[in-house]
């Protein structure tokens, strides 16, 4: 009786455990002015590094960053047309803020966020 009582109670947290949702693939980009200043409205570009080891897919997205200074990206986008065996994306980061312009490099993974600042010039 007790095995019976101990499989199903098994069988009953594994199908649970196994259902489990993902984490979202999140990409967020804080933007600071050279004075530390939090920046509103830069556009906030982002490039998959081809060059990269393992190799990114070819992606591109752009958004601008809100009130709080920073944008997010949904990297699931990427990692779903990557497949299941591409764990691991390598970005180029370009923000441009008036006409100031600055770069950056980042690697997302899968089901976790990754968070990037970027300085601008003064």
């Amino acid at each position: 009786m007790k095995k019976i009582l101990f499989l199903s109670f098994t069988l009953v947290l594994l199908t649970f455990t196994g259902c489990t949702p993902k984490d979202p693939a999140i990409l967020k980009v804080f933007v600071r002015s050279s004075t530390n200043q939090l920046v509103y409205g830069a556009k906030v570009i982002i490039i998959g590094d081809q060059q990269s080891n393992p190799a990114t897919l070819p992606y591109v997205d752009t958004t601008y960053t809100n009130s709080s200074g920073f944008t997010t990206f949904d990297m699931d986008e990427y990692f779903n047309v990557s497949g299941p065996d591409n764990t691991t994306g390598y970005f180029d980061i370009l923000v441009k803020s008036n006409t100031k312009e600055a770069a950056g490099y980042t690697r997302c993974r899968i089901h976790t966020t990754s968070v990037e600042t970027i300085y601008l010039p003064n």
